[in-house]
């Protein structure tokens, strides 16, 4: 095993690591080469949390990703077919993008793409920066091979955000929020022909071309970011918000509730699964202070789906039915809170962190999440198998959920503490202790 696989395993959690070898296996079967590539390498070798899993193939990405959806219970929630590529979800929550290595050529800044099958190395010169454009062979052949044609490991390392070409936001204007985005949650610098190029493309208005659906994507985006009020702060500043709606600014944009909402995602214990759709919960945070009409207008410039509409103007509602139960006298022991919230999705935890002004819900999610969730975590399946009982039957969850309760309702062990022999005060001669009266010193005879 190359060191890149080691260090990307090791990165994974063991849900990605599992999607990780469906992939390669069934690619494997269907002789197709395989490469992780995007983000998931930028945030591997930039030390990051990786978040999504990319992987491009020569050849067929649409034939692959119906092989995983046979063999391994994924489902695919989006398909392009002129890019020939799938965003596809697994069990564990895994979310991973199913792409052709593909060449695409631009008649005009914004328009569709004129898309041409190509190999993984061209593939990667066409993106748009280069930390971006690093790939992880996957191929049994060639397993642990890095390909870095533009240099993209030396600018992680430099922490520099470099395009790959001179016309990238000319081609795909979507790029000039990327960029700001990237800099902000990635903290890098801007290389200074970057910028340059920056700069051309927003004196000519290129970000006005950039359709709704990137738009959209770019929401998404920012949902998933660990602070959004940053990347939000950012985008007022560059005069970019307009893109979403000509109102979400000044004192329109929620951005303390997003500051909170950052704040509640940091007592989120690491390596622990809380699933949470995030989407909702940050239009619901973001758009607090617009009106409905408002609200519209960001809906019909971004072309968000009716469903995440749905979910977002319900969630406020549903959390409040959450904050009552949560308030409520009969939730007398730590299991009590623990039933309620696991209960919950995550998004109406996390917005009740954010937005209840009740101080004992607060008390009660934060305890929840900082000492219940883990110490319910450490009940593992060996367990409770030494019970007696099969694994994914019904007595199987009763008897973990009984292991969880008698431990989250155990009072504490007293710790007894040693008594320590005093010692003398710092302020008395140390000599004096060896002295048979240390107020009558020996007299030496002459």
């Amino acid at each position: 095993m190359s060191d890149y696989m080691f260090m990307l395993e090791s990165h994974l959690s063991p849900d990605q690591n599992r999607v990780l070898s469906q992939v390669q296996a069934a690619a494997a079967e269907a002789n197709l080469g395989v490469f992780l590539t995007g983000g998931a390498m930028r945030d591997m070798l930039g030390g990051f949390a990786v978040r999504d899993l990319d992987f491009t193939v020569e050849g067929n990405a649409l034939k692959l990703a119906s092989i995983l959806v046979n063999k391994s219970g994924g489902q695919i929630t989006a398909s392009d077919e002129r890019r020939k590529c799938a965003e596809m979800v697994f069990p564990g929550r895994v979310t991973a993008e199913i792409a052709m290595a593909r060449q695409e050529r631009y008649a005009k800044p914004g328009a569709q793409p004129h898309v041409q099958p190509t190999t993984i190395h061209e593939d990667l010169r066409r993106r748009d920066f280069t930390i971006n454009a690093v790939a992880l062979s996957l191929n049994r052949a060639s397993r642990g091979l890095l390909i870095d044609p533009t240099n993209g490991l030396a600018d992680l390392g430099h922490k520099e955000l470099r395009a790959v070409y001179n016309y990238a936001f000319y081609d795909d204007p979507a790029r000039i929020l990327r960029l700001v985005r990237f800099r902000v949650r990635l903290g890098f610098t801007v290389a200074e022909r970057t910028l340059q190029q920056y700069e051309n493309a927003r004196a000519e208005g290129l970000e006005q071309k950039i359709p709704a659906r990137r738009l959209l994507e770019e929401l998404c985006h920012i949902a998933e970011d660990d602070n959004p009020a940053e990347v939000l702060r950012a985008f007022e500043q560059e005069k970019l918000l307009g893109l979403f709606s000509p109102v979400l600014t000044g004192a329109k944009l929620n951005l303390a509730g997003l500051s909170k909402l950052h704040k509640a995602r940091q007592l989120i214990p690491y390596g622990i699964p809380f699933p949470v759709d995030n989407l909702p919960l940050f239009l619901s945070l973001m758009t607090e202070k617009l009106t409905t009409q408002e609200e519209a207008g960001l809906v019909r410039a971004t072309g968000i789906p009716g469903s995440d509409v749905s979910a977002w103007r319900k969630l406020e509602v549903r959390a409040k039915r959450l904050q009552r139960e949560m308030n409520s006298p009969k939730l007398h022991k730590p299991w009590d809170v623990y039933r309620v919230l696991a209960a919950a999705p995550g998004e109406r935890v996390l917005f009740l962190l954010a937005w209840s002004p009740l101080r004992l819900v607060q008390d009660r999610i934060r305890n929840y999440l900082q000492r219940y969730l883990p110490a319910a975590h450490e009940v593992t399946d060996q367990e409770v198998a030494a019970k007696g009982v099969q694994p994914g039957t019904t007595k199987f969850r009763r008897t973990r959920n009984e292991l969880i309760e008698a431990r989250l309702n155990a009072r504490p062990k007293r710790v007894v503490v040693p008594e320590v022999p005093e010692l003398p005060s710092q302020t008395e001669d140390p000599r004096a202790a060896r002295l048979p009266d240390a107020r009558q010193p020996r007299v030496a005879k002459v």
